[in-house]
Order: C-alpha cells, then structure tokens, then sequence
C-alpha cells in the first residue's frame, strides 16, 4: 500500500507545483496577459505544453489499459495526428496570425461574422466541459483507490489545486508548469516500466515473447479482411487510424481553443508552426511508452481476465499496479506523474474555456470595460469553469466505457462540424455567415445520428463531420449565388 513518504512525495509536488505555476505567470494587467501570456512564450515551451495538455491523465491510465485489452493499433491514430498537425501548421494557422486575434473562433467572425463566432465559442464550451469532465473523472481513479475516499472527494482535490495556480498565473503560468510536469509524467511511466522488467523473470526478453505470442505487438490494421460494414466500425485500421486520426488533429490543433490559445502566445507564426509540429513526433514516441506499459502489465499479470483482478474496467490496471507492487517512495513519484498529467489538462481546460467565455462572448458586448475590471472578471470566469468541470466528472463517474475512447468521442462529436466551419470559411470565398451557421449545424445533426446509431468507429466521426459540413456549405453558397444572379 502507499505509505507515508508516498504521501509525503504527492503532497509536496502539489504545493510546489501550485506556487511554481502562481509565480511564473508573473503579474497580469489585462485579460490579454492572463489569457495570452503577452505573446512572449518560447516555441519550445509551448510544444512541451501542448503535449502536456492534450495528453492528460487518460494517456497515463487509459492507454496503457486499452493495449492491455487489444494491442499497438492505437499507434496508427497518432501518426494520422502528426499528419493533422502539418495541416494546421501550413493553412490554419496562417489565417489566425495575420489579425490581433485573440482566440480561435475571432478568425470566424473576421470571415463570417458575430453569430458565427459566438455559436462557435457555445459548442467549443460546452465539449471541452464534457470531454475534460470525463478526464477529471480518469484522474480520481488511483485517488480513489489511494485514499480510501469517494470519488467526489478525489475530484474536489484535484480540481482545487488545478484552480489555484490557473487563477494566479493565467496561462503563462500553465505552460511553464506543464513544461515541468510532461518530463514528470514520462518519468513516473518510465519508472513503472522499469519495475516491472526487473520483477519479470526474463525480463524485457519475456515482455517481448509472451507480447508476440499473444498479439499485443499487433501494430497495422489494414481491415481489408473486414467486409464494408465491418470496417467503418473498426477505429483502429490503417485509414481510420490515419484519416480519422489526422482530421480529430486538425480539429483539436486547429479550432479548439485548449490548443490555439497556447500557440498565440507565441510571437509570430514560424514559431508557432515549429511548436504544433514538434508535439506531433513527440507524441507519438510517448504513445508508443504508455502503449508498452499495457503490454509490459499484460506479461506481468499473465493476460489475467479484468474479472479475475477484481476490476470493473481496463482503466483501472495501470493504477492497481501503481499502489500494490510499485516500491515505497517510487509509487509516490509515479502517482505525482498521473496527477501532473492531470492538471496539464485541467488547468488548460479551465483558461481556455474562460478565455472563450471572457473574449468571446461576454467582451464583445462590453468593449469598453477597463483592463482592471476585465482581468477580474476573467479570473471570476475561471472559479465558474471549474466547477463546471467537476459537475461533469460527477455526471460520467459511473459510465463503462473506456474513458480515452469517450472522451475523443465527446470531442469528435463537435469537431467535425467545428472544423468543417473553418475550411469553409478558408476554401469557399463566397460562403456567408448563413452558409456557415446552417454548415455547422448540419454537421452536428449528422454526427449525432452516426454517433447515436453506432454507424462508424469513433475515429471517423470528424472527417465525416467536416465532409458534410463542406457539402452544405458549399451547395447552400451556390444556391445563394444563383439567386443573386437570376
């Protein structure tokens, strides 16, 4: 079990944590500092922040969980996201630094206006609040089980201490710690995998064999051997790893307000451009770790059924191995890990979504508040999204599901929709604010009728979103022209 220097190690990396992001955020004027750091961020930092933020507390245990139960053809997803990444580097981000903007859906209202802009910002506020509840939720997991507690309470923890230091530093501060918490997350996974190599007879050498004997190096999925039916249902193949995974990027990297706020913190573009590039390669190498954990976990306990583990879900392999078998002192470390996976994400959640709120929809319509008044009103914003957030980790607490598949499918739900906006904005000249609205929303409608019927493997939803949003804006923009013209 934990013991106390566990505790102590876990405490301590909070409280440090806590005053580092307070601190580093330096002090704000205005919600352009707190919100956008001044746009003095080194690219670096950014990349790391990026992969801290998106990797959160699902990759630390849901990862390893998921190729526990299958294999490594989740890795095919994360090349598709590198592909995105090129994408959103080379034609979206482009669009957004050649005005002041301020977050991603101002670049809406510069092309199409205010309603698109404001519509946008609701549904990007209430996904982030479904898909980082479901996050918050990942986390309390291993408290849970640490504490003895229930996981209201082990939320509650988790979210007050994400709150204190986003409240103080703003995003500046954020990404400064989640600089420091991407290399403590990737040690507390590389110092599981060691442990468990050194308690295998046999080592790494019997990862491998039993691994290859039981498929769980299976890492390309053609689906060619699956009949149509079939196939658009399996996430994890070649092309729907690819595609799916590329246009979930592209949507994700390039329209969702988590990402593109720490990217226009940056001071002009080929920075920005070198930040979302590089956090592609690095995450698929820290995807191809976590992966290998579920492996290195399967050998380990011998491919034993969740059953026969007393384990209601895969989720819950990696942290039942953190507390029982990782050795005194090291289990505290790893635990830190998770928890600084965690309040990457949390705290990035938590100033994005009050950065969308603040910008987006509350300041338009008082454009003449004084800077003052405005950082306090944003720091208000953030006490609101947290709580927000928590509510919905209590809504999800009791789903079965495998938390990263549902949470990337609250995401996808959205995205397609959302990102089909913006191409059209950028490839069809001639669309209109109604052409994007009725796009959006045609979009949405669709997903929900695949995602409801469980038409498609997740991986899909956003490429079909975009592809229908495209289709009715681009026909309705057409049928405006023709009635312009007769």
């Amino acid at each position: 079990m934990v013991s106390i220097i566990d505790y102590t190690i876990i405490i301590a990396y909070l409280i440090v944590i806590s005053i580092i992001g307070s601190l580093s955020g330096g002090r704000q004027k205005s919600a352009k500092d707190y919100f956008l750091g001044s746009s003095k961020v080194p690219w670096w930092a950014v990349c790391f922040s990026i992969v801290a933020a998106e990797t959160s507390s699902l990759t630390f245990i849901s990862i390893p969980g998921l190729a526990y139960l299958t294999n490594l053809s989740f890795l095919q997803v994360t090349f598709g996201y590198l592909i995105g990444r090129i994408f959103v580097a080379y034609f979206l981000l482009p669009a957004y630094f050649k005005g002041d903007l301020s977050t991603a859906y101002a670049f809406l209202e510069n092309r199409f206006g205010g309603k698109t802009r404001r519509f946008a910002s609701i549904v990007f506020l209430f996904t982030r609040v479904a898909a980082d509840g479901v996050r918050l939720f990942a986390t309390a997991i291993p408290l849970k089980l640490m504490l003895n507690i229930s996981y209201p309470v082990a939320i509650l923890i988790i979210a007050v201490f994400a709150l204190m230091y986003t409240y103080i530093g703003g995003v500046k501060g954020i990404i400064w710690v989640d600089v420091i918490q991407m290399f403590i997350y990737l040690g507390g996974a590389i110092i599981a995998l060691v442990v468990i190599v050194s308690d295998l007879t046999g080592g790494l050498n019997s990862i491998i064999s039993f691994g290859l004997n039981n498929n769980k190096f299976v890492f390309f999925n053609s689906g060619i051997n699956f009949g149509f039916n079939e196939f658009i249902r399996q996430p994890y193949t070649i092309f729907g790893g690819l595609i799916g995974g590329a246009f979930l990027s592209m949507a994700s990297h390039g329209t969702d307000q988590l990402v593109v706020q720490r990217l226009l913190t940056t001071r002009e573009l080929k920075l920005a451009q070198k930040a979302i590039i590089g956090s592609g390669i690095i995450v698929i190498l820290q995807f191809a770790i976590f992966l290998f954990v579920g492996v290195a976990l399967y050998t380990y306990y011998s491919g034993a059924s969740l059953d026969s583990l007393s384990l209601l879900k895969a989720d819950e392999i990696f942290p039942k191995f953190i507390i029982e078998k990782i050795p005194s002192g090291f289990s505290g470390l790893i635990i830190a890990g998770l928890f600084a996976a965690a309040l990457s994400t949390l705290a990035g959640s938590i100033s994005s979504l009050s950065s969308s709120a603040m910008l987006d929809l509350y300041k338009p319509f008082n454009k003449n508040i004084n800077p003052e008044k405005e950082l306090k009103l944003s720091r208000y914003f953030s006490i609101l999204w947290a709580l927000m957030l928590i509510f919905s980790a209590l809504f999800f607490m009791n789903s079965p599901a495998v938390v990263v598949e549902l949470a990337l499918s609250i995401a996808s739900f959205t995205y397609g929709g959302l990102l089909g906006t913006f191409l059209l904005g950028i490839l069809v000249k001639e669309a209109k604010q109604e052409d994007a609205l009725a796009a959006f929303v045609g979009g949405i409608f669709v997903m929900i009728t695949f995602v409801t019927l469980k038409l498609v493997g997740w991986t899909w939803y956003t490429f079909i979103g975009v592809v229908t949003s495209l289709l009715i804006g681009k026909i309705l923009s057409k049928l405006s022209l023709s009635k312009t013209g007769s």
